[in-house]
């Protein structure tokens, strides 16, 4: 599944630490989440709160990255791939003592497949699924109709909710629990206070002996100011959080920085990318949106605003990934080029005021970002530059995260800049297919009868060669629609307190839940 990048990752309000204990981890967060409802959340912030608080039915092994059990003991996949049937462990409670079950696995499937409830983004993933059994109440069976071949990884990864908890009539995307979750992991939440702080503390009942919570509590403190945030790592308030290359490679480059953080810097599979909502007349002809590409001096944006940490990416796959057509060449910045096909496509100054126009309208148009990062104000910075000179007027609107997220998913903007998180053996159906356009991913409004093919014929391949031709050409149909600027893909820059100990950098990162600090 794929989740939102705001601008990084981590960060701290420069509040002053609620505890001196030093079995206590402060993460903070770089904006408020909106909800810890686990099938409604959408961010990455939400989904890191939320994967110390609950489990999975399965999960992969942090080396090898194969699917190991969870909250399932084992499970069995018929010889069509049509049904995946698990078996539970029956010593799991939630964390208000009630017995994890079957029922709870159901009655998630049930609340995804509901029109009612805001879930688009991960209904895509089940909506082939005809059946969900309850088999025992330690066992439960998922039937396809048809072969998927991400099944294992959705099915066994279900987010499940607790039915006792939601299953009360009240509103299940507003529900009270969404402000406190009640999860199975081996964190419990303990306290929101809105604008300042989300608290988790150990769980003492874990079920999962091998892997107990280590810390004993995890708090996130929240702010949208990156500058602040790095002065509360370096004094102390926060434990750990993410640098920007440039402090990175200069502030966070001392003596005294590096005498008491460790510094950790990897790729996970994500890009960022400059999106434009093809409902709006500047961006309706392909000729356009390759000229815009053409004006963003990419190369320009990973040295003066990343220090040239990332590589320019050309399309909707993680550049390390093998889905990833590498034959496709990075567009270059070309002014001139880009010039010609806004002459091509009837974009022209017809009335000599600068600005270029058809059919009556100005190609004027609002760049929409998110509040609190740098990153963004600096980019548009670069591209209102080339654009005015290209004869194109871009204006800023920057807005805070919650209501600049909204506002994405209303469709309500000209273009924007953000970035996509995600995981191994991508499916690019929750953001491309044209199903997905109006309550789903595709905000742009990406519509293409042969990518929707090609997604839809991919989706029941397993044959890992042949995916890869079928995703080698869907990457060049994206790649000569450039319905998104693709941009590069960063690596994680992350300073931790050197007190922590067991820290390893897996192929997927970091996991804290391993995390140790000696009595």
């Amino acid at each position: 599944m794929f989740a939102l990048i705001f601008a990084g990752g981590l960060a701290c309000n420069g509040q002053k630490r609620s505890t001196k204990d030093p079995q206590a981890l402060i993460y903070n967060l770089g904006s408020e989440p909106d909800t810890l409802n686990r099938l409604t959340a959408t961010d990455v912030y939400e989904n890191r709160i939320n994967g110390f608080i609950f489990d999975s039915l399965i999960e992969r092994d942090n080396e090898n990255l194969e699917f190991k059990p969870k909250l399932a003991t084992k499970w069995e996949i018929s010889d069509d791939k049509l049904t995946y049937t698990f078996y539970l462990r029956d010593d799991v409670k939630w964390h208000d003592g009630k017995p994890f079950t079957a029922d709870d696995v159901v009655y998630t499937f049930e609340r995804i497949m509901d029109p009612k409830v805001d879930t688009p983004h991960l209904r895509v993933y089940y909506s082939d699924i005809k059946k969900v059994e309850k088999l025992a109440d330690n066992a439960v069976r998922f039937t396809y109709s048809i072969p998927y071949f991400k099944a294992l990884e959705f099915v066994g990864g279900i987010p499940i909710v607790p039915k006792h908890i939601y299953d009360d009539g009240k509103d299940f995307n507003n529900h009270p629990a969404n402000r406190a979750p009640i999860g199975t992991g081996p964190y419990k939440f303990k306290e929101w206070k809105t604008g300042q702080r989300i608290i988790l503390e150990a769980n003492p009942d874990y079920w999962d002996k091998s892997k107990p919570p280590y810390l004993k509590s995890i708090q996130f403190k929240i702010i949208t100011d990156e500058e602040a945030a790095f002065q509360a790592l370096k004094k102390g308030d926060l434990d750990i959080g993410s640098l920007t290359p440039s402090r990175w490679v200069k502030q966070a480059n001392t003596p005294e920085f590096n005498e008491k953080f460790a510094k950790h810097d990897y790729y996970t599979p994500g890009y960022r990318y400059i999106g434009w909502n093809l409902r709006r007349p500047y961006f309706q002809d392909k000729r356009v949106r390759q000229a815009l590409t053409r004006l963003v001096n990419r190369q320009a944006v990973v040295e003066k605003l990343e220090y040239g940490f990332g590589k320019l990416t050309t399309g909707p796959f993680w550049i390390f990934g093998y889905e990833y057509n590498k034959d496709l060449p990075v567009i270059p910045y070309d002014p001139a080029a880009a010039k010609k096909l806004l002459d091509e496509a009837g974009w022209v100054d017809s009335d000599g005021d600068g600005i270029r126009d058809k059919d009556g309208v100005k190609f004027e148009f609002t760049f929409l970002i998110p509040s609190g990062a740098e990153f963004y104000k600096n980019l548009a910075s670069i591209m209102k530059k080339d654009f005015e000179a290209a004869g194109i007027a871009m204006n800023l609107r920057v807005m805070e995260w919650a209501a600049f997220v909204n506002q994405i998913n209303s469709r309500d903007y000209d273009a924007t800049s953000l970035g996509w998180s995600f995981g191994l053996d991508e499916d690019p159906y929750q953001l491309w297919h044209s199903s997905q356009v109006e309550k789903g991913s595709n905000s742009v409004g990406f519509k293409n009868a042969e990518a929707d093919q090609i997604m839809e014929k991919a989706r029941q391949v397993f044959d890992k060669e042949e995916r890869t031709k079928l995703y080698h050409r869907f990457h060049e149909i994206v790649y000569d629609e450039q319905p998104y600027t693709f941009l590069y893909s960063g690596p994680a820059l992350v300073a931790r307190d050197k007190r922590f100990q067991n820290v390893k950098v897996y192929p997927m990162g970091l996991d804290i839940l391993e995390w140790r600090v000696q009595p």
